[in-house]
């Protein structure tokens, strides 16, 4: 039996190694315990008021025969809905987080460090089926146990690690961040970048954008720090902002951090 992983490097296309601390068993139980109370308590108040509709809109003692079990079969969809559409949904809406990680601070990643999709979101989802079996867990913390990265089957089968949280950054905080430097690239000479007054830029300009750039996938809040960077280097150029509605924030950054190689 292996032990799992406390820190796990991962590679990316930018040849830059990125560190995640792997979630153990125990931070995981109880953001599992928190879930599970969250969903007993939705499962409560849906069941509750799909009986309420249930008693006033059929007989009086509630429904029977045929409406009985159509009562039943409704009941179950919803159920299934809520104890599987809980994690889908917080998981896209918190990148990776449902509300007991993000109480722990953990998150769901893919396994190359890119954020979870959809599709991985799904797939670990619907195998917590199995990874329950045959109590709470049972055979999850079994495979989480001999996997290298403790993952559980849910995890193996889509691709997913879950890791520490790194939580959001400032500017501030990125800018005194010693990261190495990106490939020198060539800036475009050509569409809504081409005309852009870069040689204004400092080269402190440039590093910020590199780290950014490096680290993007590490940020809860990227999106947010990727428009404040963006807005401050146009500011800094003389940009106006009605000027950059032809790119987006990240096409920038990449324009930026590619200039370092032309100066």
């Amino acid at each position: 039996m292996s032990t799992a992983e406390e820190f796990l490097d991962i590679g990316t296309p930018e040849n830059v190694v990125f560190g995640y601390e792997v979630a153990g068993i125990g931070s995981r139980f109880l953001a599992a315990v928190v879930d599970t109370t969250l969903i007993a308590l939705l499962l409560l108040v849906t069941n509750f008021l799909l009986l309420t509709i249930a008693n006033a809109a059929g007989p009086a003692g509630g429904p029977s025969g045929d409406a009985a079990a159509w009562f039943v079969a409704v009941l179950g969809l919803v159920s299934f809905f809520v104890l599987w559409g809980y994690y889908i949904f917080f998981e896209m809406l918190w990148n990776g987080q449902s509300p007991g990680k993000r109480l722990v601070g953990l998150r769901v990643i893919r396994s190359d460090g890119s954020p979870i999709g959809v599709v991985e979101s799904i797939v670990r989802n619907l195998i917590r089926i199995i990874d329950f079996l045959p109590l709470y867990y049972g055979a999850g913390v079994v495979v989480m146990f001999v996997s290298r990265r403790a993952q559980r089957l849910g995890d193996l089968a889509a691709s997913t690690l879950v890791v520490y949280d790194r939580g959001v950054v400032t500017l501030e905080s990125l800018g005194h961040s010693a990261m190495p430097a990106l490939a020198p690239a060539a800036p475009p000479t050509d569409g809504p970048l081409a005309g852009l007054p870069l040689e204004r830029l400092q080269p402190a300009d440039i590093a910020l954008a590199e780290s950014f750039l490096q680290r993007r996938h590490l940020f809860a809040n990227q999106a947010q720090l990727a428009q404040e960077l963006a807005g401050g280097l146009l500011a800094r150029m003389g940009v106006p902002p009605d000027q950059a509605l032809g790119f987006s924030a990240l096409d920038l950054l990449r324009t930026v951090a590619a200039f370092h190689g032309a100066t």
